[in-house]
């Protein structure tokens, strides 16, 4: 998993934005609430974590290299390393889960507008 594909995914949804956060952390929005965020410390492959359904919450984080990620596991994120071996349909599942999750939560009125 690669930055550059993480941009080719998700920029093109409706109102995603992305931005550098704490320094280090590429999070990507829709709305202003994040959604995804990818770690670049190390350079070489911090982890992308995202929202996941608190349903498969405890079925992702059974998976070897997919933890609760810091912080936001109590709002069922998980990080997962990006060297971690998900076929794209995979990844691309999950994260747009992600975004669906957070648009969910939009006021209407902001929701109609992405």
């Amino acid at each position: 998993m690669t930055r550059q594909q993480l941009d080719l995914w998700l920029l093109p949804w409706p109102g995603v934005t992305q931005d550098i956060k704490w320094g280090n952390d590429l999070v990507y929005s829709v709305a202003g609430k994040m959604f995804a965020v990818l770690s670049l410390q190390p350079e070489d492959g911090g982890p992308v974590s995202f929202k996941a359904e608190q349903d498969r919450f405890i079925e992702l984080t059974a998976r070897p290299g997919i933890a609760p990620a810091p912080y936001l596991a109590r709002h069922f994120w998980v990080a997962v390393s990006r060297d971690q071996a998900l076929a794209t349909d995979e990844w691309t599942a999950l994260l747009r889960t992600s975004y669906e999750l957070v648009v969910a939560k939009l006021p209407r009125r902001t929701h109609e507008g992405l």
